[in-house]
């Protein structure tokens, strides 16, 4: 068997999956995951029966919802490519530098979250209610907790979080207020 076209097959003769589709899978696989649980609910709600029918709706909505969370946070899953190591640990968001400044702040005295692109890098800009500020790259190691630690400030809207990460990544040097505390 002669192969022509894409991947080569494996040495068993199987064919393998393409490098980008593995990597487009991998990198949204929590979402494909609650997707496929929306449709496990779907098939139990068309199964017959009102009460299937409740089962099936009670398991799409849970599917649904988690599907839409995990689509929102998929932004904040990038590869690591900024040196250090962010930890959120019991309200507090920590950042270990390793080449820049690291530091801490807790949840409870943020005031205001900006994103940030310097010098081709994006990076979370934390203001604290004393005007301190902890700069964290978006793309260090343990950076995608961010969005865990996020959903629990007030008025924090995570669809226009992801959005200005989308933005801020397209552009050169940019600047975008995401998350004031409210007065």
């Amino acid at each position: 068997m002669r192969w022509t076209g894409g991947n080569a097959p494996d040495p068993k003769g199987r064919r393998m999956i393409r490098s980008e589709l593995r990597q487009w899978m991998a990198h949204h696989s929590e979402v494909l995951v609650f997707a496929g649980v929306f449709l496990i609910g779907l098939y139990i709600a068309l199964s017959g029966g009102w009460f299937l029918a409740a089962v099936g709706a009670c398991v799409m909505l849970i599917g649904g919802v988690l599907a839409i969370n995990a689509f929102r946070r998929n932004p904040f899953r990038r590869p690591v490519s900024a040196p250090g190591v962010v930890e959120v640990v019991e309200g507090a968001i920590r950042y270990y530098g390793a080449t820049e400044r690291g530091g801490e702040i807790a949840l409870r005295d943020l005031s205001e979250i900006r994103l940030m692109r310097v010098q081709g890098q994006a990076h979370w800009r934390l203001r604290s209610v004393s005007a301190e500020a902890l700069l964290v790259p978006a793309d260090a190691l343990g950076a995608s907790a961010l969005a865990d630690a996020f959903t629990a400030l007030p008025g924090l809207d995570m669809g226009m979080v992801s959005a200005a990460l989308a933005q801020v990544a397209d552009q050169k040097d940019a600047i975008r207020t995401v998350w004031r505390r409210p007065s």
